[in-house]
């Protein structure tokens, strides 16, 4: 029973440090755009979290971990709707007795939330405010759930081959991946902003209008994680929580650290807005792996994930994919390679492991581009089109879809 509180008590904190996460997004995206926009940008955060919420709680959670795959062996089950829908669960025994029911819920509900909030910082500044919410709604619904389950859940990424199981301590792909792909078809289907590209194709920059809200973003987002990844321990085991939470921070200083000094040799000025993305990006990088890497090894896969950012911005640029916030170079491309990381450092470093993960990051991301492809065409046949007009989206979201400003004049 005291094993029991210690662990749920930890468990129920690391749900708070991510529920704070969702500030931590809303000020790095609100400070990343342009002062007309950021009524929407706090819209769709509230919207995110309050419909994640009831979406995880009315059947994300039991299609996340069905208990068993009867719809499709290993890819798809469903434990019905509803929580805790007609099994008297023993709060005493569930998870080994390592935390109860509902605090399970509610930390993996805090995770869901997470991925559609990727999304919102990538829209940003041009999509129907309808059209974000039907576009997030449906992908709670369910490509979320299904990927998670996958691992999570206990489907077909567990038990990969007979040998070896994928592995994602705590989210690189199943969180930060499935967003990042969900965030880049849906800027697909957008196109970029009205003057991010010029007629020669070369990007023009639309400064965000508050940086230093942007930079308490990510120091919230930088707290967060320790809920993010101390809370995927599962228990309040004093030697692996605290060992999670240095390879963590390690990963995350390391990568603002490359990413600052890789941004600066490239581009000559020392920019502040690589320095924050290269934290995050060490963030994502890491949290596949946190609890395998040495404190060596956290240094090599923050590092190259902040690198691993600079360079996916500047490729975005050039193919003319228009994210105001970076969040695809962080979510998408930094999730891919923490994902990796696990076959090349830490403990199950080795080319079966890393051809399971590499295996994995491929199927996930097919079924999410895929899904979101469909998703996205009924999103734009609902709402004839997910963009707002080239005339709504000068005058600015805040006015055109809320009729008031986040400024008084």
């Amino acid at each position: 029973m005291e094993l029991l509180t210690a662990n749920n008590v930890w468990m129920m904190i690391c749900t708070g440090l991510v529920f704070f996460m969702h500030l931590g997004f809303t000020f790095l995206e609100s400070g990343m755009t342009q002062k007309k926009n950021t009524v929407n940008i706090l819209f769709k955060n509230f919207f995110v979290i309050t419909m994640g919420l009831l979406v995880y709680a009315a059947g994300g959670f039991n299609l996340m971990y069905p208990g068993d795959f009867g719809i499709i062996d290993g890819w798809l089950g469903f434990a019905g709707a509803g929580l805790d829908p007609g099994v008297d669960y023993d709060q005493l025994t569930y998870a080994d007795g390592g935390y109860t029911y509902w605090t399970d819920f509610l930390f993996q509900g805090m995770f869901a939330a997470t991925a559609a909030t990727i999304v919102s910082g990538a829209v940003a500044e041009r999509i129907k405010l309808g059209a974000f919410m039907l576009y997030a709604f449906l992908l709670l619904v369910f490509v979320y759930p299904i990927v998670g389950s996958w691992q999570w859940g206990g489907g077909k990424f567990s038990t990969f081959t007979e040998d070896v199981g994928f592995y994602d301590f705590a989210g690189s792909t199943l969180v930060h991946s499935v967003g990042g792909w969900a965030a880049l078809v849906a800027i697909i289907f957008l196109g970029a902003r009205v003057g991010r590209f010029g007629s020669d194709g070369k990007p023009n920059a639309i400064p965000g209008h508050n940086l230093p809200l942007s930079a308490a973003g990510v120091l919230i987002l930088w707290l967060g994680w320790f809920g993010f990844n101390g809370g995927s321990v599962l228990s309040a085991d004093p030697a692996l929580t605290s060992y999670v939470l240095v390879t963590t921070s390690i990963a995350a200083a390391t990568g603002g650290i490359v990413a600052f000094v890789v941004a600066a040799s490239a581009y000559k000025n020392y920019d502040v807005t690589m320095f924050m993305n290269g934290i995050l990006g060490g963030l994502v990088g890491i949290t596949a792996g946190a609890d395998l890497m040495s404190i060596w090894d956290s240094i090599l896969v923050g590092g190259i994930g902040g690198a691993v950012v600079v360079g996916a911005i500047a490729f975005m640029d050039k193919q003319k994919l228009d994210d105001p916030v970076g969040a695809i170079a962080v979510h998408l491309f930094a999730g891919i390679w923490g994902t990796l990381a696990v076959g090349v450092f830490g403990d199950l470093a080795g080319f079966d492991q890393f051809m399971v993960q590499l295996a994995c990051v491929g199927i996930a991301g097919v079924f999410c581009v895929v899904s979101c492809t469909i998703i996205g065409f009924i999103t734009s046949a609902i709402f004839g089109g997910m963009r707002v007009t080239k005339e709504d989206e000068i005058a600015g979201l805040d006015g055109v879809e809320h009729g008031m400003a986040a400024y008084a004049d």
